[in-house]
Protein backbone atom coordinates (compact mmCIF):
# COMPACT_ATOMS: atom_id res chain seq x y z
CA UNK A 1 0.00 0.00 0.00
CA UNK A 2 1.30 3.40 -0.90
CA UNK A 3 2.05 6.01 1.56
CA UNK A 4 -0.65 8.94 1.66
CA UNK A 5 2.33 11.68 1.35
CA UNK A 6 3.54 9.97 -2.59
CA UNK A 7 -0.51 9.80 -3.73
CA UNK A 8 -1.08 11.40 -6.99
CA UNK A 9 -3.98 13.43 -6.43
CA UNK A 10 -4.61 16.78 -4.92
CA UNK A 11 -7.10 18.19 -2.94
CA UNK A 12 -7.40 21.94 -2.22
CA UNK A 13 -8.11 23.16 1.37
CA UNK A 14 -11.54 24.59 1.53
CA UNK A 15 -12.01 28.27 2.34
CA UNK A 16 -15.35 29.15 1.70
CA UNK A 17 -18.59 28.04 0.44
CA UNK A 18 -16.79 25.91 -2.64
CA UNK A 19 -14.19 23.65 -2.82
CA UNK A 20 -12.15 23.13 -6.27
CA UNK A 21 -11.19 19.24 -7.20
CA UNK A 22 -7.88 18.51 -9.04
CA UNK A 23 -6.22 15.57 -10.17
CA UNK A 24 -3.60 14.16 -12.30
CA UNK A 25 -5.66 12.24 -14.30
CA UNK A 26 -7.60 14.86 -15.70
CA UNK A 27 -8.55 18.67 -15.81
CA UNK A 28 -12.14 19.27 -15.33
CA UNK A 29 -13.40 21.64 -12.95
CA UNK A 30 -16.25 20.59 -10.83
CA UNK A 31 -17.82 22.97 -8.17
CA UNK A 32 -19.28 21.41 -5.14
CA UNK A 33 -21.19 23.33 -2.24
CA UNK A 34 -19.92 22.28 0.81
CA UNK A 35 -22.52 20.64 3.39
CA UNK A 36 -22.26 22.00 6.88
CA UNK A 37 -21.99 18.25 8.42
CA UNK A 38 -18.60 17.96 6.19
CA UNK A 39 -16.83 20.60 7.75
CA UNK A 40 -14.24 21.04 9.66
CA UNK A 41 -12.83 24.50 10.95
CA UNK A 42 -9.21 24.50 12.21
CA UNK A 43 -7.11 26.51 13.50
CA UNK A 44 -3.22 25.84 13.82
CA UNK A 45 0.43 27.44 14.54
CA UNK A 46 1.75 24.65 12.59
CA UNK A 47 3.79 25.78 9.41
CA UNK A 48 2.32 24.65 5.53
CA UNK A 49 5.09 21.96 5.05
CA UNK A 50 3.45 20.56 8.50
CA UNK A 51 -0.47 21.10 8.39
CA UNK A 52 -0.63 20.49 4.54
CA UNK A 53 0.38 16.92 3.42
CA UNK A 54 -1.32 15.72 6.94
CA UNK A 55 -5.38 17.59 6.03
CA UNK A 56 -5.10 16.75 2.46
CA UNK A 57 -4.99 12.82 3.31
CA UNK A 58 -7.67 13.88 6.11
CA UNK A 59 -9.86 15.58 3.35
CA UNK A 60 -9.70 12.78 1.01
CA UNK A 61 -10.10 9.81 3.19
CA UNK A 62 -12.89 11.13 5.21
CA UNK A 63 -14.58 13.68 2.36
CA UNK A 64 -14.60 16.42 5.30
CA UNK A 65 -13.38 19.79 4.22
CA UNK A 66 -11.13 21.72 6.12
CA UNK A 67 -11.80 25.76 6.58
CA UNK A 68 -8.25 26.06 7.57
CA UNK A 69 -6.61 28.96 9.80
CA UNK A 70 -3.42 29.86 10.70
CA UNK A 71 -1.22 31.87 13.18
CA UNK A 72 0.97 31.78 16.32
CA UNK A 73 0.09 29.82 19.17
CA UNK A 74 -0.58 32.70 22.17
CA UNK A 75 -3.03 34.58 19.32
CA UNK A 76 -5.17 31.52 18.40
CA UNK A 77 -5.41 30.90 21.65
CA UNK A 78 -6.28 34.12 22.56
CA UNK A 79 -9.00 34.21 19.74
CA UNK A 80 -10.17 30.99 21.21
CA UNK A 81 -10.68 32.25 24.73
CA UNK A 82 -12.14 35.46 23.87
CA UNK A 83 -15.14 33.26 22.53
CA UNK A 84 -15.43 31.93 25.95
CA UNK A 85 -17.85 28.85 24.83
CA UNK A 86 -18.73 31.18 21.70
CA UNK A 87 -18.19 28.87 17.79
CA UNK A 88 -14.63 30.32 16.79
CA UNK A 89 -13.28 27.04 15.42
CA UNK A 90 -13.54 23.26 15.82
CA UNK A 91 -10.42 22.51 16.64
CA UNK A 92 -6.97 23.54 17.89
CA UNK A 93 -3.74 22.15 16.25
CA UNK A 94 -0.50 22.76 17.42
CA UNK A 95 1.61 24.34 19.76
CA UNK A 96 3.06 22.84 22.76
CA UNK A 97 0.81 20.78 25.44
CA UNK A 98 1.40 23.18 28.48
CA UNK A 99 -0.32 26.02 26.58
CA UNK A 100 -3.21 24.03 26.40
CA UNK A 101 -2.95 22.70 30.09
CA UNK A 102 -3.46 27.11 30.72
CA UNK A 103 -6.34 26.95 28.17
CA UNK A 104 -7.83 23.83 29.08
CA UNK A 105 -11.56 25.41 30.51
CA UNK A 106 -11.79 26.17 26.40
CA UNK A 107 -11.34 22.30 25.11
CA UNK A 108 -14.05 19.76 25.48
CA UNK A 109 -12.82 16.73 26.59
CA UNK A 110 -11.96 13.75 24.77
CA UNK A 111 -9.82 10.13 25.40
CA UNK A 112 -8.96 9.11 21.53
CA UNK A 113 -8.55 5.34 21.04
CA UNK A 114 -5.04 5.39 20.77
CA UNK A 115 -4.40 6.58 23.84
CA UNK A 116 -2.97 3.73 25.52
CA UNK A 117 -0.80 3.46 22.78
CA UNK A 118 0.78 6.88 23.12
CA UNK A 119 3.65 7.33 25.91
CA UNK A 120 2.62 7.85 29.31
CA UNK A 121 3.95 11.16 30.22
CA UNK A 122 1.94 12.75 27.46
CA UNK A 123 -1.12 10.98 28.24
CA UNK A 124 -3.60 14.41 29.26
CA UNK A 125 -5.25 13.54 32.83
CA UNK A 126 -8.27 14.85 31.83
CA UNK A 127 -8.79 14.54 28.34
CA UNK A 128 -8.39 17.81 27.16
CA UNK A 129 -5.83 18.08 24.69
CA UNK A 130 -4.13 15.22 23.29
CA UNK A 131 -0.46 14.70 22.31
CA UNK A 132 1.08 14.79 18.68
CA UNK A 133 4.54 14.88 18.04
CA UNK A 134 7.47 14.93 20.58
CA UNK A 135 9.81 18.06 19.73
CA UNK A 136 13.46 18.38 21.61
CA UNK A 137 14.93 22.08 22.50
CA UNK A 138 18.38 22.51 21.21
CA UNK A 139 21.07 25.05 20.36
CA UNK A 140 22.13 25.76 17.42
CA UNK A 141 25.48 27.57 16.33
CA UNK A 142 26.74 29.38 13.02
CA UNK A 143 29.51 26.98 11.59
CA UNK A 144 31.33 30.03 10.50
CA UNK A 145 31.14 31.93 13.45
CA UNK A 146 31.35 29.78 16.25
CA UNK A 147 34.24 26.50 16.56
CA UNK A 148 32.43 23.17 17.42
CA UNK A 149 34.97 23.43 20.44
CA UNK A 150 33.71 26.78 21.52
CA UNK A 151 30.08 26.04 21.17
CA UNK A 152 27.41 26.33 24.19
CA UNK A 153 26.60 22.48 26.00
CA UNK A 154 24.77 23.47 28.81
CA UNK A 155 21.91 26.07 29.50
CA UNK A 156 24.03 27.79 32.31
CA UNK A 157 26.84 28.66 29.79
CA UNK A 158 24.01 31.16 27.72
CA UNK A 159 25.13 33.64 30.43
CA UNK A 160 28.30 34.13 29.72
CA UNK A 161 29.89 37.24 28.91
CA UNK A 162 30.91 36.12 25.52
CA UNK A 163 27.19 35.47 23.81
CA UNK A 164 25.83 38.25 25.33
CA UNK A 165 23.96 40.01 22.62
CA UNK A 166 24.74 37.30 20.08
CA UNK A 167 21.56 34.88 20.71
CA UNK A 168 18.78 34.36 19.12
CA UNK A 169 15.84 33.78 20.77
CA UNK A 170 11.88 34.41 19.42
CA UNK A 171 9.51 35.99 21.14
CA UNK A 172 7.40 34.04 23.71
CA UNK A 173 4.39 36.47 23.58
CA UNK A 174 4.39 34.96 20.03
CA UNK A 175 5.54 31.75 19.70
CA UNK A 176 4.49 28.17 22.03
CA UNK A 177 7.71 26.94 21.50
CA UNK A 178 9.74 29.81 22.68
CA UNK A 179 8.01 29.98 25.86
CA UNK A 180 8.31 26.03 25.76
CA UNK A 181 12.59 27.22 25.93
CA UNK A 182 11.79 29.67 28.22
CA UNK A 183 10.70 27.38 30.75
CA UNK A 184 12.74 24.81 30.13
CA UNK A 185 15.72 27.31 30.75
CA UNK A 186 13.96 28.15 33.81
CA UNK A 187 13.67 24.42 35.37
CA UNK A 188 16.96 23.59 33.88
CA UNK A 189 18.67 26.28 36.27
CA UNK A 190 16.91 25.98 39.40
CA UNK A 191 16.68 29.14 40.25
CA UNK A 192 14.18 31.56 41.16
CA UNK A 193 12.12 32.38 37.59
CA UNK A 194 12.50 36.57 38.08
CA UNK A 195 15.94 35.80 38.14
CA UNK A 196 16.64 33.52 35.10
CA UNK A 197 14.25 35.93 33.26
CA UNK A 198 16.29 38.94 33.90
CA UNK A 199 20.03 36.85 33.17
CA UNK A 200 18.44 35.56 29.81
CA UNK A 201 17.16 38.71 28.65
CA UNK A 202 20.00 40.68 29.66
CA UNK A 203 22.14 38.27 28.04
CA UNK A 204 19.88 38.66 24.80
CA UNK A 205 20.01 42.32 25.43
CA UNK A 206 16.87 42.59 25.81
CA UNK A 207 16.10 41.88 22.06
CA UNK A 208 14.43 39.04 20.30
CA UNK A 209 13.32 37.51 16.90
CA UNK A 210 9.85 37.90 15.65
CA UNK A 211 9.48 33.95 16.06
CA UNK A 212 10.88 30.58 16.47
CA UNK A 213 11.69 30.55 12.74
CA UNK A 214 13.17 33.33 12.47
CA UNK A 215 15.46 32.62 15.07
CA UNK A 216 16.74 30.48 12.95
CA UNK A 217 16.78 32.43 10.16
CA UNK A 218 19.55 35.02 11.82
CA UNK A 219 21.95 32.11 13.18
CA UNK A 220 22.01 30.73 9.13
CA UNK A 221 23.07 34.19 7.97
CA UNK A 222 25.41 35.52 10.51
CA UNK A 223 22.76 38.11 11.94
CA UNK A 224 23.21 35.83 15.41
CA UNK A 225 26.05 33.14 16.63
CA UNK A 226 23.80 30.95 18.38
CA UNK A 227 20.65 30.15 19.40
CA UNK A 228 17.46 28.38 20.43
CA UNK A 229 14.79 26.42 18.77
CA UNK A 230 13.28 22.77 17.90
CA UNK A 231 14.98 20.25 16.93
CA UNK A 232 12.77 19.75 13.91
CA UNK A 233 13.33 23.17 12.85
CA UNK A 234 16.98 22.73 13.29
CA UNK A 235 16.92 20.15 11.06
CA UNK A 236 14.77 21.31 8.03
CA UNK A 237 17.33 24.33 8.38
CA UNK A 238 20.42 21.75 7.97
CA UNK A 239 18.19 20.20 4.63
CA UNK A 240 17.80 23.53 3.33
CA UNK A 241 21.43 24.09 2.83
CA UNK A 242 21.69 25.99 6.44
CA UNK A 243 25.35 26.13 7.66
CA UNK A 244 24.82 25.74 11.37
CA UNK A 245 25.04 22.64 13.78
CA UNK A 246 22.71 21.41 16.83
CA UNK A 247 23.64 20.55 20.42
CA UNK A 248 21.52 18.47 22.50
CA UNK A 249 22.39 20.50 26.15
CA UNK A 250 24.33 17.72 28.12
CA UNK A 251 22.70 18.39 31.23
CA UNK A 252 19.14 17.98 29.72
CA UNK A 253 16.48 19.15 27.38
CA UNK A 254 12.71 19.41 27.42
CA UNK A 255 10.61 16.69 24.58
CA UNK A 256 7.22 18.61 25.44
CA UNK A 257 4.94 17.40 22.28
CA UNK A 258 2.69 19.54 20.82
CA UNK A 259 -0.86 18.93 20.42
CA UNK A 260 -4.47 18.58 19.60
CA UNK A 261 -7.27 19.58 21.43
CA UNK A 262 -11.61 20.15 20.49
CA UNK A 263 -12.88 23.68 21.36
CA UNK A 264 -15.81 24.22 23.51
CA UNK A 265 -18.40 25.05 21.19
CA UNK A 266 -17.78 23.39 18.44
CA UNK A 267 -20.57 22.68 15.70
CA UNK A 268 -18.70 19.54 14.05
CA UNK A 269 -17.48 17.77 17.16
CA UNK A 270 -17.62 14.39 15.57
CA UNK A 271 -15.75 15.91 12.21
CA UNK A 272 -12.87 16.92 15.47
CA UNK A 273 -13.02 13.48 17.21
CA UNK A 274 -12.02 11.93 13.69
CA UNK A 275 -9.12 14.45 13.02
CA UNK A 276 -7.58 13.62 16.52
CA UNK A 277 -7.91 9.32 15.66
CA UNK A 278 -5.88 10.51 12.45
CA UNK A 279 -2.80 12.16 13.32
CA UNK A 280 -2.18 9.89 16.56
CA UNK A 281 -2.58 7.17 13.60
CA UNK A 282 0.40 4.87 12.15
CA UNK A 283 0.45 6.68 8.95
CA UNK A 284 0.58 10.28 10.14
CA UNK A 285 3.29 9.45 12.50
CA UNK A 286 5.42 7.87 10.13
CA UNK A 287 5.30 10.44 8.17
CA UNK A 288 6.27 12.73 10.43
CA UNK A 289 9.10 10.97 11.67
CA UNK A 290 10.78 10.18 8.27
CA UNK A 291 9.21 13.62 6.41
CA UNK A 292 8.61 16.13 8.89
CA UNK A 293 11.93 15.48 11.62
CA UNK A 294 9.74 14.98 14.33
CA UNK A 295 9.96 12.12 16.75
CA UNK A 296 6.42 10.50 17.41
CA UNK A 297 4.57 10.52 20.25
CA UNK A 298 3.76 6.40 19.86
CA UNK A 299 5.69 3.94 22.24
CA UNK A 300 6.44 1.74 19.77
CA UNK A 301 6.87 3.54 16.91
CA UNK A 302 10.54 3.40 15.23
CA UNK A 303 12.22 6.77 15.46
CA UNK A 304 14.84 9.01 14.13
CA UNK A 305 17.51 11.83 15.86
CA UNK A 306 19.73 11.48 18.50
CA UNK A 307 19.42 8.56 20.85
CA UNK A 308 21.29 9.33 23.63
CA UNK A 309 19.55 12.35 24.09
CA UNK A 310 19.23 13.30 27.73
CA UNK A 311 15.82 14.74 29.08
CA UNK A 312 14.46 16.99 31.55
CA UNK A 313 11.90 16.36 33.69
CA UNK A 314 9.68 18.44 32.66
CA UNK A 315 7.08 19.64 35.10
CA UNK A 316 4.30 20.57 32.38
CA UNK A 317 1.14 21.58 34.60
CA UNK A 318 3.79 24.07 36.04
CA UNK A 319 4.24 25.69 32.92
CA UNK A 320 0.79 25.77 32.15
CA UNK A 321 -0.50 27.07 35.03
CA UNK A 322 1.73 29.36 35.58
CA UNK A 323 2.28 30.54 31.85
CA UNK A 324 0.57 34.03 32.42
CA UNK A 325 2.81 34.94 35.23
CA UNK A 326 5.78 34.01 33.26
CA UNK A 327 4.94 35.86 30.53
CA UNK A 328 3.81 38.60 32.15
CA UNK A 329 6.98 38.92 34.03
CA UNK A 330 9.07 38.49 30.76
CA UNK A 331 6.92 41.38 28.88
CA UNK A 332 7.82 43.55 32.01
CA UNK A 333 11.85 43.03 31.82
CA UNK A 334 12.05 43.76 28.13
CA UNK A 335 9.37 46.61 27.69
CA UNK A 336 11.42 48.36 31.13
CA UNK A 337 14.95 48.04 29.56
CA UNK A 338 13.20 49.29 26.33
CA UNK A 339 12.03 52.62 27.54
Amino acid sequence: MKVFWEKCKVITICLGMGILFSSCKTTQEVITPVVEENKLVVYTSHKEEVYEPIIKEFEERTGIWVELHTGGTSELLEEIAKGNGEFTCDIMFGGGIESYCAYSDYFKPYVCSRNNSIKKQYRSKDGSYTAFTELPIVFIYNNKLVDSGRAPTGWQELFYQSWQGNIAFGDPLKSGSSYTMLVTLIQAMGMEEDVTLKQFARALEYKVSAGSKEAVDEVSSGAKAIGLTLEETALKAIDNGADISIVYPKDGTSTVPDGCAIVIGTKHEENAKQFIEFIVGDDVQQLAVDRLHRRSVLENLQQTGDESLKVLNYDVEWAGTHREEILKSWANIIAEQGR
